[in-house]
C-alpha cells in the first residue's frame, strides 16, 4: 500500500524549436519545443490578450484541451504544453531533481507571460496550485477542474484500485500498466461516452509510461500546498464532476473552502469534465475570465 501511495503521488538555456515552430514574446501563434529548466517541453500558443495556461491531467497531454484551446484563443492568448514526462515533452532524467511548477515558470518566462490565468485538470490543477503558492503574484486567477492538491491523503479505496498499475509498473510491463490504469474507476463515467473515451485512450496509448516504471525525482512543494491554500489571495473557480470519485469531490470542497472560491458541480460528469462536458466547462471558464 505504501508503494502504491508513493508511486501515485510521484506521478503526481538555448531554445530548440521544431521545424515549424516559432517562439512568441507578448503574443502570436506558435508551437514546438522549448528548452527550459534543463528539459525540453512541447508547447502551443494562440490568440492575443490576457494569457491563459492549460495544464493537463496525469497520463494525458495537451490534446485534452482541444475544445477549450480553440474557444479561448478567440478572446485570450492561450498556452498549453505537455508536462515533463508526458506527451511530446522529454521524460525526466533518473535521479535528477526537478519541479513541475518550476518548469511552468521557466516556460512562461520564455514565452513572455509573467502573470497568467491557470486552468488545471487533475494533476494539472496540482501544478497550478503549486505554482500559485511558490510564485506569489504570478497567478492572476485559478480554474481548477477535478483537481489534485499536493499533500492530500489518498483514500484506501483509491489506492487499492491503483495497486494493479503499480504492480505492472514494477514488472516493467507498460502495456499492462496502461490497461490497469484505464480500468481504474476514475474512468468509469467517461467510458459511457464513446468520443471522450476514445480521446482518452489515444492519449494514454501515446503516453510513454515513464511514471509507471520509474521513481519520479520531482520535488514537492514544502510545506505541502494543501496546508497553504488559505493564504492564497487569488480569484479562483473550482469545477468538479457530479460523479467524480470521492477523493476528488473532497479535494474540490477543500479547495473551494480554503480559496474562498465558487464551486460548480458539472451534472452527470465524472472525473474528466473538460472531455465529458466541454460545453459546460467552456461556459464556466468564459464566465470566470469575463469577471476577472
Amino acid at each position: 500500500m505504501h508503494g502504491a501511495r508513493r508511486r501515485f503521488l510521484a506521478a503526481g538555456g538555448a531554445l530548440a524549436l521544431s521545424a515549424c515552430a516559432g517562439l512568441p514574446g507578448a503574443g502570436g501563434d506558435a508551437s514546438g519545443h522549448a528548452e527550459v529548466a534543463g528539459t525540453r517541453l512541447w508547447y502551443e500558443a494562440a490568440g492575443t490578450g490576457d494569457p491563459v495556461v492549460l495544464l493537463h491531467a496525469f497520463t494525458l497531454d495537451a490534446r485534452m484541451w482541444d475544445a477549450q484551446f480553440e474557444a479561448l484563443a478567440r478572446t485570450h492568448r492561450v498556452i498549453r504544453y505537455d508536462a515533463r514526462g508526458f506527451g511530446r515533452s522529454a521524460v525526466p532524467r533518473p535521479g535528477e531533481a526537478y519541479a513541475h511548477h518550476e518548469d511552468l515558470a521557466a516556460l512562461l518566462d520564455r514565452l513572455g507571460a509573467p502573470r497568467v490565468h491557470l486552468v488545471g485538470h487533475g494533476m494539472g490543477g496540482r501544478f497550478a496550485l503549486d505554482f500559485a503558492v511558490s510564485y506569489p503574484g504570478r497567478a492572476r486567477g485559478l480554474i481548477l477542474a477535478d483537481t489534485v492538491v499536493a499533500g492530500w491523503p489518498w483514500s484506501r479505496p483509491f489506492l487499492e484500485a491503483y495497486a494493479p498499475v503499480v504492480a505492472a509498473g514494477r514488472r516493467g510491463d507498460v502495456a499492462a500498466a496502461r490497461r490497469a490504469w484505464l480500468a481504474h474507476p476514475v474512468f468509469a463515467p467517461a467510458r459511457e461516452q464513446a468520443v471522450a473515451m476514445a480521446r482518452i485512450e489515444r492519449m494514454v496509448a501515446d503516453y510513454s509510461g515513464w511514471h509507471f516504471v520509474n521513481e519520479d525525482p520531482a520535488r514537492a512543494v514544502s510545506p505541502p500546498t494543501l496546508g497553504q491554500l488559505a493564504k492564497l489571495a487569488v480569484p479562483a473557480l473550482v469545477l468538479v464532476g457530479e460523479r467524480d470519485l470521492a477523493d476528488f469531490r473532497q479535494m474540490a470542497d477543500r479547495a473551494a473552502r480554503d480559496l474562498r472560491a465558487r464551486q460548480v458541480v458539472i451534472r452527470k460528469a465524472g472525473h474528466h469534465t473538460p472531455l465529458e462536458a466541454p460545453g459546460e466547462v467552456n461556459a464556466a471558464i468564459a464566465g470566470f475570465l469575463a469577471g476577472a
